[in-house]
């Protein structure tokens, strides 16, 4: 069968694969778009095995509410490169993907493979971008948060996005808080909530951490569970959200800033996804 120019542009502009990609394709499928394409997408599996070991911690990272605000999500889409990261087919994926997984409210990323972009899967359109960029290109997170009032915050670039939730909608000045505190987790990248929500495992490595630097020091043996406490102390007012430090006005703690509003209002937990992290 006789390929043309026009065929293998056609089959290009449709796929975005190479010239000498697309006419291999046609080639194999007797000229059946459809085929071609399937084809090419089978490729991009191939090339997703070859390059299972490559590292791919570069792409795009965005947070969004559903209109309601009762419901967000974050959502990171890795590539090798920082080249594709920036191309529009990778940006306008990542957002589709995410608009996609809030539309019907899903909580994990195996419920979001099977769902459809157009007449496609989300895993078929994954194949796509895969033989068009020759790239490793994976949904590497997927995160959520339920609550009576949400907020997503999306740090320039998109490399850092972050989601909170509160438990009252009707608080006073309830948007800017969730506003400044989504910030807040993503300046200050807490590991949870409050003391209390820090898990057991943590904690006991901090205790370790503690008391192993406590006797490097030279201090007593006798001394070093106290010591070791007063560090884990540090630790909760360093890393947890209601007891740090308010960025925007050290001189009080996020708590106390959130209390200033509603003493009331708390918060239901948050999500924080970060490139290279």
């Amino acid at each position: 069968m006789n390929i043309t120019a026009a065929d293998v542009n056609k089959l290009r502009q449709l796929t975005g694969a190479g010239l000498m990609d697309c006419k291999k394709a046609l080639q194999e499928t007797a000229c059946d778009f459809d085929k071609a394409i399937d084809y090419l997408r089978k490729k991009g599996q191939k090339i997703a095995g070859k390059r299972a070991d490559r590292d791919a911690n570069q792409g795009y990272v965005i947070a969004k509410t559903t209109e309601d605000k009762t419901f967000a999500a974050v959502i990171m889409v890795n590539c090798e490169t920082d080249f594709v990261g920036k191309t529009e087919d990778f940006i306008s994926f990542s957002k589709n993907i995410l608009d996609l997984a809030l539309g019907h409210r899903l909580h994990t990323v195996a419920e979001l493979m099977p769902m459809k972009i157009g007449d496609i899967t989300v895993t078929q359109k994954l194949d796509e971008l895969l033989g068009k960029t020759g790239e490793k290109i994976q949904i590497s997170h997927y995160e959520v948060i339920e609550a009576p009032v949400t907020f997503a915050y999306n740090h320039f670039g998109n490399r850092l996005a972050t989601i909170i939730g509160m438990d009252k909608a009707d608080a006073r000045n309830v948007q800017e808080i969730g506003h400044e505190l989504a910030m807040q987790v993503a300046a200050m990248s807490p590991v949870a909530v409050d003391k209390e929500f820090v898990p057991q495992e943590v904690i006991d490595r901090e205790l370790e951490i503690g008391k192993d630097q406590a006797r490097q020091e030279g201090k007593p043996e006798a001394m070093l569970e106290k010591i070791a406490q007063g560090k884990l102390q540090k630790f909760f007012k360093e890393m947890t959200l209601m007891n740090q430090d308010f960025v925007k006005d050290s001189k009080k703690t996020v708590r106390q800033y959130v209390a200033d509003n509603d003493k009331d209002l708390t918060v239901t937990g948050f999500k924080r996804l970060q490139l290279g992290a």
